[in-house]
This record gives structure tokens, sequence and C-alpha cells, in this order.
């Protein structure tokens, strides 16, 4: 009597496959398709997105750790001891954005709970990790409301802040899908200072919005005049005739949470509350379309 052959696995339980370069577009299709079905499930139709550094702190965390630094210099050479102090410092500083991101989350949540609608509108989103993001969905927590975590796979380990909505934590490895969820439901763009990453995702969105490639209007607040003005000239762009006046209506700045909610308030009732859904089954707006 022949033996049978094991069975083999089908391709979707196949780990092998699903982990190798073959499987790569069925994971790119994952990323899309996982979060699209948890969006429709928790009703979210549209989000407002927090961007900024990961590294700042609140006030009461930032000057605990100063006078920690001060106090363990043991070992330490007075220049060692004396730049310790200057970065522990310039997080006491900074500490100001994570309270001013906090807080206008609360207050933008706050509102858009009042919003009668079948779903959930323009949720707090932030990437996920600490930091500004951390603020953010604090903010949102503390007013009451849902907010969105979207976290990536990074070589230095970035948890998930313990603010997020659970059931609205999400892991990514590709950043180009995470990206895409950043904007396909964004009807806000609120970026405070950061580094490198928050400045890939400001002119990312500008980029899309000077060019047309955005079926909608997004809202874009540059917060902290104080500190952008010393990282980007804008004015110089325009200037040099490398963008146009016009352009710089794409964003404002703002310096204090009162004045940013205001302008995300009007403008996202303005441009975002005057229609109903026209399907009753239509959750999520369109995929941001090319124009013909």
């Amino acid at each position: 009597m022949t033996d049978h052959l094991k069975s083999a696995p089908v391709a979707y339980d196949n780990e092998t496959f699903l982990n190798s370069p073959d499987g790569r577009i069925i994971r790119m299709l994952a990323e899309y398709q996982e979060p699209l079905a948890r969006f429709r499930r928790e009703q979210i139709q549209d989000t407002v997105v927090f961007f900024g550094s990961a590294r700042f702190q609140g006030h009461r965390d930032a000057t605990e750790n100063l006078a920690v630094v001060g106090q363990n210099h043991a070992g330490a050479s007075a220049a060692e001891l004396e730049e310790d102090l200057k970065r522990a410092q310039a997080v006491v500083d900074m500490a100001r954005y994570y309270e001013d991101a906090r807080k206008l989350a609360h207050m933008l949540t706050k509102w858009s709970i009042t919003i009668p609608a079948r779903r959930h509108r323009f949720v707090v989103t932030t990437g996920g990790g600490p930091g500004i993001m951390e603020a953010a969905n604090l903010g949102a927590q503390e007013a009451g409301g849902k907010s969105i975590g979207l976290n990536i796979q990074l070589p230095f380990e970035q948890h998930p802040n313990q603010f997020i909505t659970p059931s609205l934590n999400f892991q990514f490895h590709y950043f180009f899908m995470r990206k895409f969820w950043f904007a396909y439901l964004a009807k806000g763009l609120v970026i405070f200072p950061g580094g490198f990453g928050t400045m890939d995702e400001l002119f990312e969105i500008l980029t899309l919005a000077q060019t047309e490639k955005l079926a909608k209007k997004i809202l874009v607040i540059i917060y902290g005049s104080e500190y952008w003005n010393k990282i980007i000239n804008f004015q110089a762009f325009v200037d040099a005739g490398t963008v146009s006046q016009e352009d710089l209506d794409l964003f404002k700045i703002v310096d204090n949470p009162e004045e940013a909610f205001e302008f995300l308030r009007d403008g996202l009732t303005s441009y975002h509350l005057g229609d109903t859904p026209k399907k009753k089954g239509e959750v999520l707006p369109e995929i941001a379309r090319t124009r013909p």
C-alpha cells in the first residue's frame, strides 16, 4: 500500500511563501485591506492627523528629567555634564508643544463628538508613538473620543502609546502604506515641531495639494512659528521662483491651540460638513485620484 504524501499548506497558510519576496504584493495588499476593514467596522469616516517629534515630553516629565540629569553626574566631565544639561533643558523648552498638542486634540475631539453623524468625524490620528503623537492621543482620550495610532516597525523599536483606542491601534511594515492611510482619510493636518520624518510628511501632503492630486480639501496647519521660521524659509521658495506666492496659501502658521482649533473647526465645517453621504452604505471617502 502506497503512503500518501503529507498535504501541502494552502498558499495563504504558507508562512514561508508569505514572508518571501514572492509574497511581498500580498503583504502590501494586507496593509491596505485589513485597515480598510477595521475602519469600516469602527465607523471611522475621516481624520485629522497630528505630526511632530517623538522626542518631546510633557512639562512634568521633562522637568523631572532635567533634575535627574543635574544630580547624576558622577564620573562625567564638566563638558559632558554641560552637554547633557543642555539637551535636557531643550526638552523642557519644547515641552510646551507637547502640552499644546494635547490641548488642541482635546478641543478638536470634544467638538467632533457633538457632530450629528452616523460615523465618527475628524478623528485624531497620529503615528502611534511617543512625543507629540502620545500628546494628541492623550488629549483625544481625555475628551472622551476615539483616536487612531498608525505605528511602524523600526530598527529602534517604537511601542504604541497607551492612549490610542485599542481597536484603532495599527502596525505597519511598509512606510508607503502607512503614509497612504495618513492621507486617505485626512481632512486636516497639524504639523508640530519635529525632525526629518515630520518634514517628509509635511512636504508630501503639500506636494499632493499643490499638484492637485487630492480629491478633497485638506486643511494644513504648521504649528509654532518660532521653531519653523528657523527651520524653513518659505518665502525664499517664492523669491527663488520655485513655488508660486499662492502656494503659501496651502497652509496656515499658528502659535496657540485656540487659533488652531478655530481654523480647523471653521474649515472642516465649511468644506466637509455641508454634504451628506450619497449612499447609505458609504463609509469611506473616495481614494485620492489623479486628473485625467
